[in-house]
């Protein structure tokens, strides 16, 4: 209401209201002269017509009024608005100096306890702040919230009306209800000027807010480069974490600002990173800021770092190093860069290559094998009795073998305990839990459960076959031999593992295993014939005879 005057005019008004709005000073002066005339009287609102002279900026209306009727200077309408309030909020000067010359108070509130001086402010009008301050406003009331007049101004980057508050007694350190200082706004929403203005008169560079956040790092999570910049060469604390143990670099490395990055990395104590329980590298590799992550490296952050316990227990694969994160997003650049800067592929609780077999990514599964995973890791929350390489390759034969190429163990796979023996049924083992009260024997499942599964029961002959180019004498168990049984064109491979196994098949193996799978991986660079060669890496049929 009130923002339209043709609004207004449209309903039945009192004569002196009218003559308020229409701006008739003439009628304004005979009217409160009449006995009739009740300048007190409010609307519904709770406004009289001192409020609506203030709202409309007649301030020769208000100097009428206030001297038939000084003691209603300061009456408040039922949303706790004085006429002070209007005037200052709609930016009429004149109507300020005539209502606080007739004795308003300029620190009388609204409901959420601004007073006029903090409306002035947010005005960002500076002969209005000067004329509150010389009638005696208090300059460091606090509303609602607990922002002060400095607060609003720092956060306009006023550095005018911020000097004349502070000249007035406004304190630079003074905080809201969540500790944020004017310091903070400042960093927050990158006003320099503001910064600069209150470093000058005394502020806490390294003032916290109730999160434990600094300037700095308020800085570096909006990314204000220049503030960034203005903060360190004042010596801010790069090294002050937050409650939640993040130091301004982590926040810099999660948002991928890598200026900033750069600037906090010679500010930023390693071993203080090392406390955290987080590295920046984490958060770099987590959101995939490549260039911070290279930035990083460079600069010696330790690429082996591990996520503390409570840190790695936040997610439900118990992930702890910046490799996992890299190989979970399926960023190559990313893990290619951790690898060669000596990454340890083996340090997580669910193996990367595990991850990497799973998602189907040749170029990184031969990346993290080149690098030393480890081809026989197992998944300690689901126990096989065969390496989990295997488990996500049965689809992928190709990858199947290179795994065995690389060294996984294939005759774990055969080792059944069940052997030639009636097998539990599938549904059965499928439930089973490995709880520490639990009565049934706890044993892990077996190869040939989960290729009797729906999901692999069809790939069974071809899978079979693969594993026995890396085995030697084995026998088959009875679900093993079932599966062959299924399908005639199997029969082979049934027969393939029938005793004895051929005596170049065991030369090989035997080779192979006297050489080692790291001199294997060199064998091209040993005086080898090329067809021993090729042999070896069960390529014979690649051999030109």
């Amino acid at each position: 209401m009130h923002q339209n005057k043709s609004c207004v005019f449209s309903r039945e008004l009192a004569p002196i209201v009218k003559a308020i709005l229409e701006g008739d000073v003439g009628t304004v002066r005979l009217l409160v002269k009449q006995p009739g005339c009740n300048v007190l009287a409010p609307n519904k609102d709770g406004w009289i017509p001192l409020h609506e002279a203030a709202y409309y900026g007649q301030d020769q209306c208000i100097k009428i009024l206030l001297r038939a009727q000084p003691g209603m200077v300061n009456q408040r309408t039922l949303k706790g608005k004085t006429a002070l309030m209007f005037a200052v909020s709609r930016d009429h000067l004149a109507c300020v100096e005539s209502l606080l010359e007739n004795g308003a108070d300029p620190d009388i509130s609204n409901m959420d306890r601004e007073t006029p001086l903090y409306k002035a402010c947010e005005k960002e009008n500076p002969a209005m702040v000067a004329m509150l301050l010389n009638y005696g406003a208090s300059v460091n009331k606090n509303c609602i919230q607990g922002w002060t007049a400095l607060h609003e101004s720092v956060c306009r980057n006023n550095v005018e009306i911020c000097e004349m508050l502070v000249k007035a007694g406004a304190k630079v350190n003074m905080p809201n209800m969540y500790g944020i200082t004017p310091i903070f706004v400042a960093a927050q929403s990158g006003k320099v000027d503001a910064l600069r203005m209150l470093l000058k008169n005394g502020a806490d560079l390294n003032s916290q807010a109730a999160d434990g956040a600094t300037a700095l790092y308020e800085a570096c999570k909006n990314g204000h480069d220049e503030i960034v910049e203005f903060l360190l060469s004042q010596n801010a604390d790069a090294n002050k974490p937050g409650k939640t143990g993040l130091m301004p670099i982590h926040i810099a490395a999660q948002r991928g600002n890598d200026c900033i990055v750069s600037m906090l990395i010679p500010a930023t104590s390693k071993a203080r990173v090392r406390r955290s329980g987080v590295s920046p590298l984490h958060l770099a590799a987590e959101r995939n800021r490549n260039d911070i992550l290279e930035l990083l490296i460079e600069a010696g952050f330790d690429v082996n770092a591990t996520l503390s316990d409570d840190r790695s227990m936040m997610y439900e694969d118990r992930r702890s190093t910046a490799l996992y994160f890299a190989v979970m997003n399926n960023n190559i650049d990313a893990t290619t860069m951790l690898l060669e800067a000596g990454a340890n592929p083996n340090l997580d609780t669910f193996n990367p290559l595990l991850v990497a077999l799973r998602q189907g990514c040749i170029q990184t599964v031969t990346m993290l094998v080149k690098h030393g995973a480890n081809v026989n890791a197992y998944i300690p929350t689901h126990p096989t009795a065969f390496p989990a390489a295997v488990m996500f390759c049965m689809k992928h034969l190709t990858l199947l073998k290179y795994m065995m190429d690389n060294g996984c163990d294939a005759l774990l796979c055969f080792n059944c305990v069940y052997g030639r023996n009636p097998h539990p049924p599938i549904k059965i083992r499928r439930n089973l839990r490995y709880d520490s009260d639990e009565t049934v024997e706890k044993t892990c499942v077996q190869f040939c459960e989960l290729i009797s599964t729906e999901t692999y029961s069809h790939w069974a002959g071809p899978i079979i076959d693969v594993l026995l180019d890396y085995v030697g004498h084995v026998k088959l168990c009875a679900r093993l031999i079932e599966h062959l049984d299924s399908y005639d064109e199997w029969q082979c491979i049934k027969e393939k593992s029938t005793p004895p196994r051929p005596l170049m098949q065991l030369c090989r193996l035997k080779i192979r295993k006297l050489l080692g799978i790291n001199r294997l991986k060199k064998i091209c660079k040993l005086p080898v014939p090329p067809r021993l060669i090729k042999f070896l890496n069960h390529q014979e049929r690649e051999i030109d005879f």
